[in-house]
């Protein structure tokens, strides 16, 4: 921690700061500034968080990003997203849920190392589609899901996943510029997708 700063963790595990470093409001703007602070004068910082016993801090994701489940726990998506990207067949991850009972996920498959998996069982194929038609294969991602699942808690584990045989592109409108996902323009174009995971 700094000398001088607090620290505080809000009820939805928003990170809260004081201190004098911390901005005492917008110009010209009150109502953005007391939406900003809490009534004793805590920055609301938008991260989500966790707070260890010796002081350190660690941002686990962004408020606005937060999956709030039916059973109304608090989930940061970037947490799972992580687990499962750094599975080696997993190179990117949407994960769905917002006011829903269980957590499901698009993933989009490492196509270096499926390739590479395959030509080690000695099974055809290039592209995406091709691998993904191997069943021995998509057992691989499963195993990859389930093993990023046993290092989360229950309520933020998947249940569900579908797999796409096309990568998240800032040319489809899926990622900005900057390679972060589009969560709308995903949510929209996978709709049914997502929809069929909650029929099962």
């Amino acid at each position: 921690a700094i000398p001088g700063v607090e620290v505080r963790l809000a009820a939805d595990g928003e990170l809260e700061v004081k201190g004098p470093n911390v901005f005492k409001g917008y110009w010209r703007k009150p109502q953005e500034t007391r939406e900003a602070f809490t009534s004793d004068g805590y920055y609301r910082t938008g991260d989500i968080g966790t707070i260890a016993a010796d002081g350190w801090v660690r941002i686990t994701g962004r408020k606005k990003e937060l999956i709030i489940t039916a059973g109304g726990k608090n989930v940061a998506p970037a947490a799972i997203v992580q687990l499962l990207i750094n599975q080696p067949h997993i190179d990117m991850a949407y994960i769905h849920g917002d006011r829903r009972k269980y957590l499901t996920a698009l993933l989009v498959p490492d196509a270096a190392a499926l390739a590479h998996s395959a030509r080690q069982l000695h099974l055809p194929g290039e592209t995406l589609p091709e691998l993904l038609a191997h069943p021995q294969l998509r057992e691989t991602i499963d195993r990859e899901v389930q093993e990023a699942n046993r290092q989360l808690p229950r309520f933020m584990q998947v249940r569900y996943y579908r797999i796409l045989a096309e990568p998240f592109s800032v040319e489809n409108g899926e990622l900005t510029h900057t390679l972060k996902l589009r969560t709308e323009i995903v949510e929209e174009k996978y709709k049914q997708l997502l929809d069929s995971m909650y029929d099962e």
